[in-house]
């Protein structure tokens, strides 16, 4: 079936079949050049929005690394948390002696006894951080806290005291009971 104006043309003699052919011809090739450019049009669109969506998983997907992250390092100061509560060392009225250390390039201070300074300075107990103040532990759990985070706890080693030979003041030793 032809175009109704093309076949009344052709009926009166206006115009002649090739003629007729050559116009449905062109307009045959117009609408499939028209028909592929709709197709890149859509193509193109296609492009952007799997492209959108490409960066939108990324950008997802870097978000929740982010998130799940965050929750480990929660799980790990909670847990640094119950083992500080658990094993810290219980402190009272007879804790009178102040007790200097340097934490984060900060000098804070802790009330300890007699005792328990000596075994800081010995390096048996140390100082973990737990909700904004100090407090002392055994070793062994200090050690367990600072695989876990270094930043929350303060571990002092026993320094062994090298002589020097040509020291003026060898004989004269800092006693330990100084404090600063």
């Amino acid at each position: 079936m032809g175009n109704p104006f093309q076949d009344q043309f052709l009926k009166a003699g206006v115009v002649t079949k090739q003629q007729v052919k050559k116009a449905q011809s062109a307009s045959g090739k117009k609408k499939k050049e028209q028909r592929s450019k709709k197709n890149t049009v859509v193509d193109e669109n296609k492009l952007k929005i799997q492209q959108a969506a490409k960066e939108k998983a990324e950008h997802d997907k870097a978000l929740n690394l982010r998130k799940e992250e965050q929750a480990k390092q929660k799980a790990t100061s909670v847990e640094i948390d119950q083992l500080i509560i658990k094993n810290c060392l219980k402190r009272n009225d007879a804790c009178d002696i102040v007790y200097n250390f340097e934490h984060r390039k900060k000098v804070n201070r802790i009330y300890v006894n007699a005792e328990m300074k000596q075994q800081v300075i010995d390096g048996k107990l140390g100082i973990a951080r737990i909700e904004g103040r100090y407090e002392l532990i055994p070793k062994l759990i200090a050690e367990k806290i600072q695989q876990r985070n270094e930043k929350r706890v303060i571990l002092f080693e026993k320094e062994e005291q090298v002589i020097d030979e040509n020291d003026p003041y060898a004989d004269f030793q800092v006693p330990d009971d100084l404090v600063w």
